[in-house]
């Protein structure tokens, strides 16, 4: 088996003194506001919390800092530079990525939201003509792993963005396959997500985000995981306190 290199592409995240005074509203966010250094898995990093959150905020910064079209894709090209709606934060312009000398080969934001969006983009673009047959012929979790599957190679720099919104528990799983192939082809990871199956990657790094800041947790306290947990242990009586009026015992 091939070596990892020593270090990841992206070393840490943070955002940068000339962000003071600027006016965006990502920058009011307090897991935003209080990141500090982000310090990313050379592997796999997740990034976790409740709507409104940040979560998403910070990935598509990180993509879009990467030089990524931040409606997903790979780098900006004249077939790739496509823009349905101009809905993303200036959080890009304040971020600093610390970088380590080794370049990836290959970069990709995907999103479940914008996978429709990038299929059509992608159409006409000889250099994408990877997939198994035509993204607008296939159903949305089909598409979404399709690109996994072909789009994505060694040695990349991958953002994706609630992948599980776009895939049933056995798509999911077969992600988590696929991105296993890639980090041992030298792939680093960064992932927004809600998914307590997602986030049992094995030794990924997961982060936070509230109104407190970031912090790092382990799987067994993320959220999305002990609700869970407590559902699948006895939905009827986790259904009967979700449900009970005022007053009810």
């Amino acid at each position: 088996m091939s070596r990892r290199p020593a270090a990841p592409f992206v070393i840490t995240v943070s955002v940068g003194e000339h962000a003071r005074g600027a006016r965006d509203y990502a920058l009011e966010l307090p897991a935003i506001r209080e990141l500090g250094l982000l310090e990313l898995d050379p592997k796999v990093t997740f990034l976790v919390g409740e709507n409104g959150s940040g979560k998403s905020t910070l990935v598509e910064a990180i993509a879009v800092a990467s030089r990524l079209n931040p409606e997903g894709g790979g780098a900006r090209t004249r077939q790739t530079a496509f823009s349905t709606r101009h809905s993303h934060s200036s959080l890009h312009e304040h971020l600093v990525l610390d970088r380590s000398e080794l370049a990836p080969l290959n970069a990709f934001f995907l999103r479940a939201e914008s996978v429709y969006n990038l299929a059509t983009a992608v159409e006409d673009a000889p250099m994408e003509d990877v997939y198994e047959r035509p993204l607008h012929e296939q159903s949305h979790g089909e598409s979404f792993l399709d690109i996994a599957l072909n789009r994505l190679g060694p040695r990349g720099f991958y953002v994706l963005d609630e992948p599980e919104a776009a895939l049933s528990v056995a798509g999911q799983l077969a992600l988590m396959a696929r991105m296993h192939e890639l980090v041992q082809e030298h792939s680093q990871f960064v992932v927004a997500t809600h998914s307590p199956i997602l986030l049992g990657f094995p030794q990924a790094r997961i982060y936070q985000l509230g109104e407190w800041g970031v912090r790092r947790i382990d799987w067994a306290e993320a959220p999305q995981v002990e609700l869970t947990r407590s559902f699948l242990e006895d939905p009827q009586r986790f259904l009967h306190h979700l449900f009970a009026e005022d007053g009810d015992a």
